[in-house]
């Protein structure tokens, strides 16, 4: 059967991807922050297939490293890996939060725990190709300024949670050629916009849409083969924003993440 490990299931739309795939007949490893939340939500998906929970925060480099090594050495047999967890922009008004490890929040979770994340469960996945990586971006994207990647200048919540989908979809398409030829495909989508969600509720928005919209595409690129390095939009091909396509910005990008995660 296959295996897919999902960041971010306690909710939202985690939380749907997880019961869709886990009825599917996919066994499903399901990441959330909390303890108790976690162990319900797996109670909740053994009621219809195989699941197993693992806790850790993302806001926590080492607890990333820790989240991966767990993964990798009970299910030696993933094949799929949904980087879905992320931080919103926060309520209106809300100042500048750092990550446990003194990152910008929204660029630690978003971009960088991915960027570990992955990166750690890389041998385990080409291990068990074909595999795949699903990035949940957004279509709301705003490229970092390199010489400020940590926003410490005249912050927005919005606009450090925009930057940090920015950083992720730019790296996806680096990563994507980097593992050319391997049997991992990695993509990005924005999965839809407004979900009635925790996240887009805290930011004042009324939903547009369901988290059942979103869904569609998150399932289409973990159980499909739709070929790799591609954004989409839902369960459409699209294009990101037109400077994640560009090398040296993704070549300054890939230094930057390197030198945030080595200080």
């Amino acid at each position: 059967m296959p295996t897919v490990l999902i960041t971010g299931a306690t909710s939202g739309l985690g939380r749907h991807v997880a019961f869709e795939l886990v009825r599917s007949g996919h066994v499903v490893l399901a990441h959330g922050r909390d303890p108790e939340r976690t162990r319900a939500l797996v109670a909740e998906l053994r009621a219809e297939g195989e699941a197993h929970g693992f806790v850790a925060d993302l806001a926590s480099t080492a607890e990333v490293r820790r989240l991966a090594e767990e993964v990798a050495a009970a299910h030696p047999r993933l094949d799929v890996l949904v980087n879905n967890a992320g931080v919103g922009a926060g309520a209106r008004g809300s100042g500048r939060e750092v990550s446990l490890d003194g990152h910008e929040l929204r660029l630690a979770v978003n971009h960088l725990a991915l960027v570990v994340l992955t990166r750690a469960l890389l041998p385990t996945l080409r291990a068990n190709a074909p595999a795949r990586v699903v990035n949940v971006g957004s279509a709301g994207q705003e490229p970092l300024d390199f010489a400020d990647p940590e926003f410490t200048r005249g912050y927005d919540g919005v606009s450090a949670y925009c930057r940090s989908k920015f950083a992720l979809a730019a790296h996806t398409f680096t990563l994507a050629g980097q593992l050319a030829g391997t049997g991992v495909s990695v993509n990005v989508l924005h999965p839809a916009t407004y979900m009635d969600t925790a996240m887009v509720r805290e930011a004042g928005v009324t939903p547009w849409s369901t988290v059942a919209d979103g869904a569609a595409g998150v399932i289409a690129l973990a159980t499909r083969d739709l070929g790799s390095g591609g954004y989409f939009d839902g369960t459409k091909p699209s294009r990101a924003h037109a400077a994640t396509y560009d090398p040296e910005i993704r070549a300054r990008l890939e230094e930057t993440t390197e030198r945030l995660l080595g200080a």
